[in-house]
C-alpha cells in the first residue's frame, strides 16, 4: 500500500499510515506546503534549473534541454530523467544533457521541484546514488532528505486520493 516508503523506518511508515487511516496526509503536506509553485511551462523549467545549475555546478557539462515530460512514471520508474546523447554534428560527435521532469510535478509544491531539479543536477557530476551523490544534492538542498520524504508522501496523496491543490 505504501510502495513509496518501503525502504523507511517502520516509524514513518507508521506516521505515515497514522495520516493516511485517518484522512489527514492532504491536508499535512497542505499545512507544510500551502501553495503550488509557479513553473508552469518547459520555458520557466529551464530557466529555474538554470539557475541553481548556474549558482552550484558552473563548471558541470552544459545543459542543452529541460522540460516536463508525460511519459516519466508511465514508462520509467522514475520522477526525473538526465538523459545523455551523443549526436553527429558537421562529422562530430556532440553530447547534448537533457533534465526531464515528471509532469505530476507541475503543480507540486515549489521545494519538491526543487528536491527533483536537484537530485537531477546532482547527475551531472555523479552518476550512481552514492555518498558523494547525496552529498551534493544535500549541499545544493540542505533539506534534501526531509524534502525526499515529503515527496513520496506527496506521491501517495496524488495516488490514494488527488492532488491537494485541485479542491
Amino acid at each position: 500500500m505504501l510502495k513509496y516508503l518501503l525502504h523507511y523506518p517502520q516509524t514513518v511508515i507508521e506516521q505515515a499510515q497514522r495520516l493516511i487511516t485517518e484522512e489527514r496526509l492532504g491536508a499535512w503536506l497542505l499545512k507544510k506546503y500551502p501553495e503550488p509553485h509557479e513553473v508552469r511551462n518547459n520555458k520557466a523549467l529551464y530557466d529555474y534549473t538554470m539557475a541553481l545549475k548556474n549558482r552550484y555546478l558552473r563548471k558541470s557539462a552544459p545543459l542543452n534541454k529541460v522540460l516536463f515530460d508525460g511519459k516519466i512514471g508511465q514508462t520509467h520508474q522514475a520522477l526525473g530523467l538526465n538523459i545523455s546523447r551523443t549526436m553527429a554534428h558537421g562529422g562530430k560527435l556532440k553530447a547534448r544533457k537533457e533534465i526531464r521532469i515528471g509532469t505530476l510535478f507541475q503543480h507540486a509544491p515549489e521545494e519538491l521541484l526543487k528536491m527533483i531539479v536537484v537530485h537531477e543536477l546532482a547527475h551531472l557530476r555523479e552518476a550512481d546514488h552514492n555518498r558523494s551523490f547525496y552529498q551534493l544534492c544535500c549541499h545544493m538542498e540542505p533539506d534534501y532528505h526531509q524534502l525526499e520524504l515529503d515527496t513520496r508522501l506527496y506521491m501517495t496523496q496524488l495516488e490514494m486520493f488527488g492532488d491537494i491543490y485541485q479542491r
